[in-house]
């Protein structure tokens, strides 16, 4: 649930090293990634958007450039809904509510469907020396004969055994190679070619010197199944390719890691033992009984982590298919095992490539968490193979605590230095890694060569007082250390100099992460000869100080103005050299293009790469180029909703009852003018969060310049079918000193709504009687408890994917990291299932059958709609099989646009004002049915209410995912 707080922006088209780190306000900044990790930049998969989210590069990838071409026609109005016999259009007659109880998959209404079915536009990703760029080609939706495969779900991850690599996978169709030309316009596109027939294409990486690319291509089997992934190379100057192995026999096994470069001509891949047989069998009569112990007496709390191992046949199928032989392959034919087979989670090469940092882990596993806490090995090789030293082997790590800010015990975030050639550095907890232990330092960081000399002991880099976040290289002169405090929201940023042990640290900032208004900003990074990314330095004339430049959202009252800042890292002192237009536009930097050059830059021969965009225009990329500041233009993609080209957009501010200033977007048709076309029906789409400080709470983020981006399951589509859209409008739950957010979540959950639905009624675009609320995850668990603790304000709900029964959930949910024994009432008090009685208003639940976020078990949509039906609402659950937290397939997807179009054009649309005004009184007038496969039910409590004349004229559906 946590990852779904995000209101203010979809994505941008683009994949690139990254120019800066994430802003300082991060809780937990991520800039210990591996270099591995940085350099495997194209790996887009559906199970796993949050990996590529996490990533300090900036993977910006559109939520609805999924993976393959829709299988069933989208066109349309016919009650054959185009290709794919089991999709029907919603423009077919409904006779009556029996009919859409087992109604297949279904389609929503043209106006809808087309800005869903629109071609994506491509992914963008630069070479390492910056001189070309890939267009990265997409199909949009897989069919859902795509999500039907078989798969294994095992220590927390599942795998597609067929290609032996995680489930679910999305894909490139094609490569586009374009040189950046000397006056920054891009040349001709040259595709990469030789590539078979139908080739699925994934994790695509630059050589380090930028000549070759290496990624793993698939092609479907005669019999629909997928087949083995395979590495190939292509050379950017011709485009051509060809496989790496000559040997077929040689495949990837992508479950954990693929393959690396560890040198300009050289992979390390991980493959298929050439030994492996057949997958073991399930013994058709178990072996004993399942028995779990803690006789030990251990204090073991763990949140609803899902798909876990289950028996020791588990366990020797997650070995046989996460076991890995890894193998040199180097583009002049040269094949050579290295090391034997192992589970390996992690390669990661030494800035020098002449080390490798190797991960794996081992037996014994758990049945109570995932693979990420199994006993782990790291160790150091040479890249030709031979065995350096092991760092640790952590234990599995069962106890970790569930509060906020705990760790494991032991070395972590273990990763190479980027300014040195192989010198390593980790962290290593104080406390135990129990965040609730008071001692100081909490912290320490160490720093050690990849082989040190005999008795040569870890040398301390830093202590703190907070938990470890990561630190930014730039030489021995300079590094920043990032350390946060979740529970007091404290951020801070440390100066050090790495090679002076006479140089104390500083601290640089010190803020909290609430406070957006006062993020400075993130130093800008630049590429190193080696092929890291390093903070980077810049001079001016006549000037000997050292600055660096600080790349800003610039969050201010009036929204986001993007800012870069020439800062002296000495004396603190800051010019502002560039920042975003804020009457009409919304830029950024993305990231720094002049940085070929060595040594420190120059202020006068800086080149960005920048984004703009508008309201009504959609993003573009430009080269601006110092001192002139000259842009120019590099991409010209078409509008991907042209007939929404015109919306009108406006972020707007109110405020609580209890003084909380609010923001939302307000969303409304093109040409839509309140004065002549009076009230809308108006859909609120949102999802709570959690506060320290009633002024962080109130403060604005995002621009109301941002281009409106529409996913495939975005509420913005209901701007096609005329309804008013106010999009995340804050919902802040807000905890001061000691006080515990969550005790009053009821409360500012209803205050927060009613301060929201008063302001569009105030400004005269939503009808009060047609307001409906909506939310994914969280905002799911959000709907149900407005249902039922402001029934007045809204005539209809939507909820998707949700945890409706806190008790369900009792180790911690979300932000909540005390238990159900720590806080019963509160658990009680904000669970809607136990408030089902006082739900009146009609509620569609959405389910993946195959979710597997922690928390949102499809059980507690069953349970839920089980509830409500039992006390007579009018409700109505829909699981979706094959779909998992969110949703992934074209059937899928538009069958959820469907089912919401027609539950807003009955329920609120078409809502009569006495609608439910009796739902208590008629458990005998209606009740829930299930259809033959159990998949659509509805529960009724008709109450009376008389159905209007358009209830059967067509029922449409919508489905909404802002993230």
């Amino acid at each position: 649930m946590k990852m779904m707080m995000r209101f203010h922006k979809l994505s941008r088209p683009l994949s690139l090293l990254p120019s800066s780190l994430p802003p300082f306000s991060s809780i937990s900044l991520p800039s210990s990634l591996s270099l591995t990790t940085r350099r495997r930049l194209h790996s887009a998969t559906l199970s796993s958007p949050s990996l590529m989210a996490s990533s300090r590069l900036r993977n910006l990838v559109p939520l609805n450039a999924i993976v393959s071409e829709d299988s069933g026609g989208g066109g349309g109005g016919g009650g054959s809904g185009g290709s794919n016999g089991s999709v029907s259009s919603s423009s077919a007659s409904v006779s009556n509510e029996d009919d859409v109880l087992g109604v297949g998959y279904r389609l929503p209404p043209t106006e809808i469907r087309d800005i869903v079915d629109a071609p994506p536009l491509p992914i963008l990703s630069f070479s390492p020396l910056r001189d070309k760029i890939l267009f990265l080609k997409r199909r949009s939706l897989p069919p859902i004969s795509e999500l039907a495969k078989p798969e294994e779900k095992l220590a927390g991850i599942r795998i597609d055994g067929q290609c032996n690599c995680r489930s679910r996978m999305s894909f490139y169709t094609g490569i586009g190679i374009h040189q950046l030309m000397p006056d920054d316009s891009l040349g001709p596109e040259k595709l990469v070619h030789g590539l078979p027939y139908g080739a699925k294409i994934n994790f695509i990486s630059w050589s380090p010197d930028g000549r070759h690319l290496s990624f793993s291509v698939r092609v479907d089997e005669e019999n629909g199944s997928s087949g083995k992934l395979r590495v190939w190379v292509a050379d950017v100057e011709t485009g051509k390719a060809r496989p790496l192995f000559q040997n077929t026999d040689i495949c990837v096994n992508a479950v954990f890691e693929n393959f690396v470069w560890v040198n300009d001509s050289t992979l390390l891949v991980s493959t298929i033992p050439s030994s492996r047989g057949d997958p073991p069998k399930k013994p058709l009569v178990p072996h004993g009984p399942k028995v779990q112990s803690n006789e030990q007496m251990n204090i073991i709390q763990a949140r609803t982590f899902q798909d876990l191992l289950k028996d020791k046949y588990d366990e020797d199928l997650f070995d046989y298919y996460a076991t890995t032989q890894l193998v040199l392959g180097s583009l002049d034919g040269t094949v050579k095992e290295f090391g034997t087979p192992a589970v390996y989670t992690s390669l990661d090469p030494s800035p020098d490539h002449k080390y490798i940092l190797i991960s794996t882990i081992h037996r014994p596993y758990s049945f109570i968490v995932p693979c990420g806490r199994f006993p782990k090995k790291v160790a150091v090789w040479t890249t030709d193979g031979k065995f350096v030293r092991e760092l640790c082997d952590l234990p599995l790590a069962e106890d970790i605590p569930i509060a906020f800010n705990s760790a494991r015990k032991g070395m972590r975030s273990i990763n190479w230095r980027a300014d040195k050639p192989s010198t390593l550095y980790w962290a290593e907890t104080q406390d135990g890694g129990d965040a609730r232990i008071e001692v100081s330092p909490r912290d320490i960081v160490y720093t050690q060569s990849a082989e040190p000399l005999e008795g040569e002991r870890p040398e301390i880099l830093h202590k703190l007082d907070l938990r470890y976040g990561g630190i930014s290289w730039c030489d021995d002169s300079l590094a920043l250390v990032y350390e946060s405090w979740y529970k007091t929201r404290k951020i801070r940023t440390w100066v050090i100099s790495p090679g002076s042990k006479e140089d104390n640290p500083r601290i640089l900032f010190d803020r909290s992460s609430e406070d957006v208004y006062s993020d400075p900003g993130s130093p800008m990074l630049r590429r190193t000869p080696l092929g890291t990314y390093v903070i980077a330095k810049f001079k001016k004339e006549n000037d000997e100080s050292t600055y660096v430049l600080l790349n800003g959202s610039g969050a201010t009252p009036e929204g986001n103005i993007p800012f870069i800042d020439l800062f002296d890292i000495n004396t603190g002192r800051k010019e502002r050299i560039w920042k975003s237009d804020k009457e009409k536009y919304y830029e950024s930097v993305v990231a720094l293009m002049s940085d070929e050059k060595e040594g420190d830059l120059n202020i006068d021969q800086l080149k960005f790469l920048t984004s703009k965009e508008s309201k009504t225009e959609n993003t573009q990329y430009y080269i601006l180029s110092w001192p002139d500041k000259k842009a120019s233009q590099i991409t010209n993609f078409p509008h991907p909703y042209p007939q929404l080209a015109s919306l009108q957009k406006e972020m707007i501010r109110y405020e609580r009852k209890d003084g909380v200033q609010l923001t939302a977007t307000l969303y409304l048709p093109p040409k839509y003018d309140p004065a002549k076309d009076g009230p809308l029906p108006c859909l609120i789409w949102s999802y709570p969060g959690e506060f320290k400080s009633k002024d962080a709470a109130g403060q604005v983020r995002g621009s109301p310049n941002e281009f409106a981006s529409i996913g495939s399951t975005s509420a913005l589509l209901w701007l096609a079918r005329r309804f008013a859209i106010l999009a995340g409008p804050t919902i802040p739950i807000i905890g001061e000193g000691n006080e515990e957010a969550n005790d009053r979540y009821v409360e500012q959950l209803v205050g927060s709504a009613e301060a929201a639905v008063e302001e569009v009624i105030r400004r005269g675009v939503a009808h009060p009687n047609k307001i409906a609320v909506g939310g994914h995850s969280y905002g799911a668990f959000m709907t149900a408890n407005l249902l039922a603790h402001a029934p007045h304000l809204f005539c209809c709900g939507i909820a998707r994917s949700g945890a409706y029964n806190r008790t369900l959930t009792p180790f911690g949910f979300q932000n909540e990291d005390r238990t159900l024994w720590e806080a019963t009432n509160t658990y009680v008090e904000m669970s809607p299932f136990i408030s089902a009685n006082k739900i009146k208003k009609p509620i569609l639940l959405i389910h993946g059958e195959e979710d597997n976020n922690p928390g949102t078990l499809p059980m507690q949509s069953d349970r839920f709609f089980n509830a409500l039906k039992g006390h007579g609402a009018l409700c109505r659950l829909v699981v979706l099989p094959f779909e998992s937290h969110g949703y992934s397939s074209r059937e899928s997807i538009m069958h959820v646009l469907w089912e919401t179009d027609r539950w807003l054009e009955k329920y609120c649309m078409s809502n009569p004002s006495d609608l439910n005004q009796d739902v208590g009184k008629s458990k005998e007038e209606g009740s829930g049915a299930a259809d033959s496969e159990g998949k659509v039910v509805t529960g009724s409590g008709g109450g009376g209410a008389e159905r209007s004349s358009s209830d059967n004229d067509g029922f449409y559906s919508i489905r909404r995912s802002l993230l």
